[in-house]
């Protein structure tokens, strides 16, 4: 049985490939294009972070924004059900992780990290938003503060700065949400999804672009 480690210098992934040496040698041509396929569907895998993010950046950005607006500038009675939309946003961002995963042929540890962090954030958002139904007013400086955990942990999953900055401006605008009042804290989530999603997703997209060619 024998062992060989890649280091992809992008993702800082290691990959172990076990090999039967018993059942088949290998040439060293066959056993590069193995790791070669193999790093690839990795990147593939972790590209999917760059589309939720840009997704649900956006989405939240334009919900946000605008309950902030009809909030102060309407008489709209509730304001909150522009956030509806993040139900259909739901069903986008599975059926879209679905299918890429489907396309997938191999998970790393770090894949699947990726994906349950992910996952459990979103669990505690729904019953979060439950539990806090009658009293959204404090829902923004909590959901910012859920927010930059599963960021922070991509963030280091990728070894990409601009997403770990990302979720501490999510720390900030939380605390400045808290504390500065209605007026404020309604434009404390628009800002936050440009520093701590908007930013960095297109900023990874773009390096995956130019990692591709």
């Amino acid at each position: 049985m024998q062992y060989v480690y890649v280091y992809n210098s992008y993702y800082n992934l290691k990959i172990t490939i076990i090999m039967e040496n018993e059942e088949k040698i290998m040439t060293g041509e066959e056993s590069l294009k193995i790791i070669t396929d193999m790093i690839n569907k990795t990147k593939v895998s972790i590209r999917q972070s760059s589309f939720h993010l840009l997704f649900w950046g956006w989405l939240i950005f334009a919900c946000s924004l605008t309950e902030y607006l009809l909030l102060k500038f309407t008489d709209f009675a509730s304001p909150w059900y522009v956030w509806l939309f993040v139900i259909p946003g739901v069903f986008v961002s599975l059926i879209y992780g679905f299918v890429r995963g489907r396309q997938e042929k191999v998970n790393t540890y770090a894949t699947i990290v990726y994906v349950w962090t992910w996952t459990a954030f979103l669990i505690a958002a729904v019953i979060m938003s439950v539990i806090l139904w009658k009293k959204m007013g404090s829902f923004a400086p909590l959901i910012l503060t859920m927010a930059a955990m599963p960021t922070f942990i991509s963030g280091i999953i990728l070894k990409f700065k601009p997403l770990i900055i990302g979720a501490i401006t999510f720390w900030i605008f939380a605390l400045i949400a808290h504390f500065g009042g209605n007026e404020i804290s309604g434009l404390a989530v628009p800002a936050a999804m440009l520093t701590g999603y908007l930013i960095p997703g297109y900023l990874l997209k773009k390096k995956d672009d130019h990692d591709a060619f």
